[in-house]
């Protein structure tokens, strides 16, 4: 059994190195949906256009997030980690000749979606150093990386403003950096278990966990909801209330900062309580306000304030999802399921801004969108309070035996 004393030299020191790069990778992954505005305007794309544009790299950084997962199982963050950042620098380069075409701007938003894969890297890094009554807050403060997007959100336009490439351009040099630094910082922990059965084999066992599927369904909606904000607040709240691309992104802006802080949150109230009982809450919390935001009230200070108690119910729904997965995945899958769960959760926040696109331009209206989320919200809240709070965690029961090969019953 794993034991409970404090965590290694150089958990920490990866911890921080880790949730850094994040939050680098994720601004470069959310560099679109700050400009969209500009992009429709310059483009003069429909609503759906936009929605598209800002949509591609979440749906593609989503599904990166598989192998990416099971590739940082096989070989380490070490390696997997600085060499997606340095990757990233290429299409957040590209954006600066692609302005003018609506299709080469999709393809850099395509290339784009690197960076979105980074969380399936990061996970099994933090996890794998830090023992498990520590491992919600640990993940929590890794997933304070999300804050990528309240970065983007805030200095992008800002950026712009002063220089259209310079958003770009300091990116760029940011990431650079950070994959230098992170080839000589960034450790794995000594010991960890490393997979030997082939990639395909390994994402199929870890498909086969129904546990990887519910974690999925329940992190598409809390992740998903942040990812969805993140990606199409500074839309609607252009669209709805009529403010500046400037004020639609710094309000934006606050509501990620909400979601950011409020993870380590839930990540650390998981360490007291069950993670299951925490994700319930947090989805009621999501449930109740975005029936209120259905309901169109004016920004201030109604508006506001439902927005931001969805961001932090949202957050902390992040923080204990992926402290549940840190309690019943063995270590040597997690970075599999890890991929899988964030895979889901991505693809979470790429229908949302699509549908809330479509139903706008068709009804005039976003409140059916609002509703579909508190659904889907209290839909989470009554699964993981009625199933998940009875999962037991893997710490307390005997270490498992080494992994078979996949396909073959040991």
């Amino acid at each position: 059994m794993e034991t409970e004393a404090k965590p290694p030299a150089g958990a920490y020191r990866n911890l921080a190195v880790a949730t850094v790069g994040f939050a680098l990778t994720f601004w470069a992954w959310d560099l679109i949906a700050p400009l969209a505005a500009g992009y429709k305007d310059r483009l003069g794309l429909s609503d759906f256009q936009q929605a598209v544009l800002v949509a591609v790299p979440v749906l593609v950084g989503s599904l990166g997030r598989i192998p990416a997962g099971a590739l940082t199982d096989r070989y380490g963050a070490r390696v997997v980690f600085p060499l997606v950042a340095a990757l990233t620098i290429v299409p957040v380069l590209l954006l600066i000749p692609t302005r003018d075409s609506y299709g080469w701007v999709l393809l850099a938003g395509f290339l784009l979606g690197l960076g979105g894969t980074t969380f399936a890297i990061g996970v099994p890094l933090v996890n794998s150093w830090f023992p498990p009554r520590r491992r919600g807050f640990a993940l929590g403060v890794f997933g304070m990386g999300t804050g990528g997007v309240a970065l983007s959100g805030y200095f992008t336009p800002r950026m712009a403003a002063h220089g259209e490439n310079l958003p770009f351009l300091v990116v760029a040099i940011a990431l650079a950096a950070f994959a230098v630094a992170a080839a000589f910082l960034i450790t794995d922990r000594p010991g960890r278990p490393v997979p030997t059965a082939p990639l395909s084999a390994r994402l199929v066992g870890a498909g086969r966990l129904r546990v990887t599927w519910e974690l999925s369904a329940l992190y598409a909606i809390g992740f998903g909801g942040v990812v969805a904000f993140g990606v199409y607040l500074p839309t609607y709240l252009k669209t709805w209330y009529e403010l500046s691309p400037t004020d639609a992104g710094a309000k934006a802006a606050g509501f990620a900062l909400v979601t950011v802080v409020f993870r380590p949150v839930g990540g650390r109230l998981s360490d007291r309580f069950h993670p299951a009982l925490v994700t319930a809450g947090a989805l009621a919390l999501v449930a109740l306000f975005a029936v209120v935001q259905a309901f169109d009230p004016p920004l201030y200070p109604l508006g506001t304030l439902a927005l931001l108690l969805m961001a932090a119910g949202l957050g902390a729904a992040g923080g204990s999802v992926f402290a549940l997965v840190s309690q019943v995945t063995p270590q040597e899958r997690v970075g599999s399921v890890t991929g899988i769960v964030g895979a889901v959760g991505g693809l979470g926040g790429f229908v949302p801004p699509l549908l809330m696109g479509a139903v706008y331009s068709a009804k005039g209206s976003y409140s059916i969108g609002f509703m579909l989320l508190s659904d889907l919200a209290l839909a989470g809240c009554v699964y993981a309070y009625g199933r998940m709070r009875n999962l037991e965690p893997t710490s307390a029961a005997p270490a498992p035996e080494p992994l078979p090969v996949l396909g073959r019953r040991p």
